[in-house]
């Protein structure tokens, strides 16, 4: 018997990447999983690798900025399997994160785009889920955040703005409906490489950022679904109200870390900064 034997499970943005991680996860400890996924055929594709398996799942293209797909979604995954117990809100604007620039340089459009479908669209998910919760005596949630939301950066605005908004939703959702037996968390993943993160960050850049980790890999959509699946499991039980970086690391260190630390003993003289942070075998 696995975790989520008997249980049903949402996750959006599901096609690919953590939210395909977390979907293949859910099922494979018995959860019944509803992949949504703005492109069809990959959550298509993503159910199909789970009937693979012999799990159950169901595919469907969704935007979750539109009120009326969300509530649609949530309607169908009732008749299709049951109430849902859990609910995993993984998808977001990424599209947009090309041009999502400094607060001058910033497009509004981008701005309001990307907080319809980060922000929005996760808060529309969670109106959708939390009454049949409630009705069956409680549940669990898991929003995806992001390393972004918890510290400044030079761009990407609007994504940070939104995701730190949503560990303000996140602890405000496990406040209001603790007493009812939901709960919710966030996760906040840093270096995840994704094929879509992938195709996006050439070697030096990848090599720039792993500088800054205290662990020497890069992270996998593998590692944030193993977390998200002892959050949504009976095994975290009492944790709630959470944000739960995954980050190797990243954020737990004094800003000067990747340049040798605070100390002038941190670092052997002519060691470059790299080397510096490099683990020693």
């Amino acid at each position: 018997m696995g975790r989520f034997e008997g249980k049903v499970a949402v996750v959006t943005g599901a096609g690919a990447g953590i939210g395909k991680a977390c979907a293949l996860a859910i099922a494979r400890e018995g959860g019944r999983v509803v992949v949504a996924d703005i492109d069809g055929s990959a959550a298509s594709a993503c159910t199909a690798q789970i009937a693979a398996e012999a799990g159950r799942a169901l595919a469907l293209a969704i935007d979750i900025a539109e009120a009326q797909a969300v509530a649609a979604l949530f309607d169908t995954a009732e008749r299709h399997f049951s109430a849902v117990d859990l609910l995993v809100n993984n998808a977001g604007a990424m599209h947009l994160t090309p041009r999502d620039r400094a607060i001058l340089d910033l497009d509004l459009a981008v701005w309001d785009e990307t907080m319809a479908t980060n922000l929005r669209g996760t808060l529309l998910c969670c109106r959708q889920a939390i009454p049949g919760m409630i009705a069956r005596g409680g549940g669990a949630i898991v929003n995806m955040s992001s390393c972004q939301g918890l510290s400044g950066d030079i761009a990407l605005t609007s994504y940070a703005a939104s995701k730190a908004a949503m560990n303000m939703l996140s602890a405000s959702l496990a406040t209001q409906y603790g007493h009812a037996q939901i709960r919710c968390n966030a996760v906040a993943p840093g270096l995840i490489m994704t094929e879509r993160l992938l195709a996006k960050l050439d070697e030096c850049m990848q090599r720039h950022l792993r500088r800054h980790q205290l662990l020497p890999r890069v992270g996998r959509p593998e590692d944030v679904a193993a977390l998200v699946a002892f959050l949504l499991s009976d095994d975290a039980a009492f944790i709630t109200g959470q944000v739960v970086c995954i980050d190797g690391g990243m954020l737990a260190h004094v800003p000067t870390y990747a340049d040798g630390g605070n100390s002038r003993a941190a670092r052997h003289s002519g060691e470059t900064a790299e080397a510096a942070a490099s683990p020693r075998c």
